[in-house]
């Protein structure tokens, strides 16, 4: 039996924290090609510390499905960040390539997890200017992480 034909079993102490990441959160890759796991997607974990919110991002041509373990979040999105959205465990949640978004930790003392999957092996990941959302940035509501 090939490497290709076996399923493949990463315990989360061999996740790893190296993938692409923004500021505010934290990326762990468990389904990767430098993790050994050969595929056409790409899985891990996301985490946004309480009280943090991520910077503004896309990933490219890749769409991404996220599963909310715990917590709570709001997602912004749009050109200028017009769009918003809560999450909470047990909602599933998709960004279509190219979108701008942010995620957002509106708690004071829980980080929230997702379980997240990409469309492509490898990451894509374009962290844009902090002031790309010139008027959600000027708001200063949410502490940046």
């Amino acid at each position: 039996m090939s490497d290709s034909s076996a399923i493949r079993i990463v315990h989360p102490s061999q996740f790893d924290k190296g993938t692409l990441q923004t500021p505010g959160s934290e990326r762990q890759a468990a389904i990767a090609p430098q993790l050994g796991v050969q595929s056409t997607m790409w899985g891990g974990l996301f985490e946004v510390k309480p009280g943090a919110r991520t910077g503004i991002h896309h990933h490219g041509v890749q769409q991404t499905i996220a599963y909310v373990l715990s917590g709570v979040c709001e997602v912004r999105w749009g050109l200028n960040g017009e769009f918003a959205a809560s999450a909470e465990a047990g909602d599933f949640i998709h960004v279509p390539a190219f979108l701008l978004h942010m995620e957002i930790n509106p708690s004071s003392s829980r980080p929230f997890r997702w379980v997240v999957v990409r469309s492509t092996s490898t990451p894509i990941l374009v962290n844009l200017p902090e002031d790309t959302w010139r008027s959600f940035s000027d708001t200063g509501n949410v502490a940046a992480g």
